[in-house]
């Protein structure tokens, strides 16, 4: 299956707070292999504006540290999936153990 995943980083590492993160490390996918990557700078923070942004992008799914419900919601009606509760990794590690089903997602770090 061909998947386009986004992470939010800053740091080299997973943003646990994915609107004000940095960057967007974005993998291309098949199966269980990366084909490729790239970093793409997001736009200013506006609420709901980051799941039509990456939608635009090509984006199907979204591993982050933290999330709210709202933003959930908005990113699964553009057709995003959200993995929420991933560990604070390099978005390499993240995406490799995603593939592989190896991931172990936590709770939610975002309350609001």
């Amino acid at each position: 299956m061909v998947r386009k995943i986004a992470v939010p980083t800053s740091d080299g590492l997973l943003d646990e707070h994915f609107g004000h993160c940095r960057m967007f490390a974005i993998f291309d996918t098949n199966g269980r292999e990366v084909l490729g990557d790239h970093l793409v700078d997001p736009p200013p923070h506006q609420p709901g504006l980051l799941p039509a942004w990456l939608a635009g992008k090509g984006v199907t799914d979204i591993i982050a540290g933290g999330m709210g419900q709202r933003a959930i919601q908005i990113f699964n009606q553009n057709c995003i999936n959200v993995f929420v509760g991933a560990p604070k990794l390099t978005p390499a590690e993240l995406v490799k153990g995603f593939l592989e089903e190896s991931l172990t997602f936590n709770a939610n770090y975002c309350d609001h």
